[in-house]
């Protein structure tokens, strides 16, 4: 499992002209799954987004969490995180999962932040969606499931 954080002021996810999902300030995740991945990936990485310390304290160091500065969450589901480019002109989106198994541990990966009190936004899974976000920071970092 491969998340790629982004600090954002304002973000949403807009599917054939209807916003599915918006939060102000938090985090927009771009979720990518591969094909080993299991439930336990999804609770490691959870939690570390959950833990991990993007947010500036009264000193302005990066020293608290989500939780603790405040914010939400916007949760897109992108494939394409495992892309391979390393031949030919084509990313080959092979150890992409399929969404059989995608679709259910992308729920779950939710759920488990909606379990430590986050309010959970998202895109629609396997459209075609539109992103617009405001950077914060910018901040940008990505987080990859333990077994990984």
């Amino acid at each position: 499992m491969r998340v790629v954080i982004q600090r954002s002021k304002a973000a949403s996810v807009t599917v054939d002209g209807q916003i599915t999902g918006a939060i102000d300030k938090g985090y927009v995740l771009l979720v990518g799954l591969t094909h080993t991945d299991t439930l336990e990936d999804v609770q490691y990485v959870a939690k570390k987004i959950v833990d991990i310390r993007l947010w500036e304290d009264e000193e302005g160091k990066m020293n608290k969490s989500i939780i603790e500065h405040g914010g939400d969450i916007l949760s897109v589901s992108q494939f394409t995180l495992y892309g391979d480019t390393r031949k030919g002109r084509r990313p080959s989106f092979i150890e992409a999962a399929r969404p059989e198994i995608a679709l259910p541990l992308w729920e779950s990966f939710n759920a488990e932040l909606q379990n430590y009190g986050l309010k959970v936004e998202t895109g629609i899974f396997g459209a075609m969606m539109d992103v617009a976000l405001v950077n914060d920071g910018p901040v940008t970092v990505i987080v990859e499931s333990k077994s990984k």
